[in-house]
């Protein structure tokens, strides 16, 4: 089982994830919705997240930068770069991002890869 945090603006897809996480026995320990939130919300958690799932463009702070902040802070961090957008693939991996997938990913597709990065851990 892995502890998640979800970063995303779009509250439907906290939603989606929490109720897909959970049937898989996943726990979500944390949610934001812009990457200024994401970052100080981890800053305050203490275990650290197993995963975090990481949307690009969000108000206030993009998720490149929520990345490079995050890792700053914990270079262990296992962040899966989730976004419409493919030309930031490379900027999301140089950042700091474990993984990167174009939205809309699979269900099956982010269980894998969570349950692959969480037992790195």
């Amino acid at each position: 089982m892995a502890s998640i945090f979800i970063v995303d603006d779009e509250e439907n897809l906290h939603q989606i994830y929490k109720a897909l996480f959970q049937i898989r026995g996943h726990k979500v320990i944390g949610s934001a919705f812009d990457g200024d939130e994401a970052v100080q919300i981890f800053l305050t958690m203490d275990p650290k997240p197993d995963v975090i799932i990481m949307d690009h463009r969000m108000p206030r702070m993009d998720g490149i930068i929520a990345t490079k902040m995050i890792q700053e802070i914990d270079s262990h961090s296992k962040i899966i770069f989730v976004s419409a957008d493919e030309t930031v693939r490379s900027e999301a991996i140089d950042a700091g991002a474990t993984v990167f997938q174009v939205k809309p990913v699979r269900a099956k597709e982010l269980f894998k890869i969570i349950e692959m990065i969480a037992e790195d851990n």
